[in-house]
């Protein structure tokens, strides 16, 4: 089951995939976001799709936005993947590096990507990304975390690496916070059908891999971030979490920046596929 959102940019209806077939979520909610979450909008829609409740659509031409509506808060993990920190030129961190991206980063998993004004090292980072489904502050242990969890989706953690850290003063959010700098989906996929510590995960530039890891090289895995996270903010229901991303940016040195043109593709296994296309703002 995969949770989706089609239709024009802040017009978005909501909706369903299972075998191969679409359903409207209309019935249920007006929209994917964490209020829907929050009241068992999973466990009501599996309920609704058994009881043949919800009228089929057809997503033919229909562009996706992002899968959640909304988010609060997207609470981003920096070089969660240790080979990733080697290529940015540092030791893997012993306790989670958080930053914040603003909400309105937030895209379709096939929308353009805008490169702002004055950028010349534009960025990609293929991440899993967590959506919160119930709150979660001060959680005891590691262990409670997941109960927390909604599911899972694609983040691309896109970034100005010039603003991320010579004009940052010690804070990576000014590299990050572009309009468009966090396209999200296709789909949000539940908890309980993902096993967030062993997916593969990739990104290509122009038909060209840059990246190709799995989610089992993270340093802190997702029960652990959002334990660690809950310490010190209150993650509400919606919003979303960038776990990181593996080896194989731009930052590396191994590969040239983004320019208007070029073609993104990023991957996580069984939760499908991002294309963006770069344009310069």
């Amino acid at each position: 089951m995969r949770l989706l959102r089609h239709g024009a940019p802040g017009a978005e209806s909501p909706a369903v995939e299972q075998d191969g077939r679409a359903f409207s979520l209309t019935p249920l909610t007006g929209d994917v976001d964490g209020a829907f979450l929050a009241a068992d909008g999973i466990a009501r829609t599996r309920e609704a799709l058994a009881a043949g409740r919800l009228p089929e659509v057809d997503l033919a031409g229909q562009r996706l936005g992002p899968p959640v509506a909304r988010p609060s808060a997207i609470v981003c993990v920096g070089q969660n993947y240790a080979a990733h920190a080697r290529e940015s030129g540092a030791e893997p961190p012993v306790t989670p590096i958080l930053f914040l991206k603003t909400p309105n980063t937030v895209v379709g998993p096939h929308d353009v990507v805008e490169i702002p004004p004055g950028s010349t090292r534009t960025d990609w980072e293929v991440e899993l990304a967590v959506v919160i489904g119930r709150r979660a502050a001060e959680l005891a242990t590691p262990e409670d975390a997941l109960a927390h969890v909604a599911g899972y989706t694609i983040a691309n953690d896109v970034s100005e690496r010039a603003w991320q850290l010579e004009h940052s003063g010690g804070q990576w959010s000014k590299g990050k916070c572009a309009p468009t700098f966090n396209p999200l989906g296709p789909y949000l996929v539940p908890a309980d059908e993902v096993d967030p510590g062993a997916l593969r995960i990739g990104s290509a530039v122009n038909g060209e891999t840059r990246q190709d890891s799995t989610t089992a090289d993270m340093i802190f895995p997702v029960p652990y971030l959002v334990w660690h996270i809950s310490q010190y903010l209150t993650l509400e229901p919606g919003d979303v979490i960038d776990t990181g991303t593996p080896e194989g940016v731009a930052l590396s040195g191994r590969f040239p920046y983004l320019r208007a043109g070029d073609v993104m593709t990023l991957r996580i296994e069984g939760l499908g596929e991002q294309r963006q296309v770069l344009r310069q703002r």
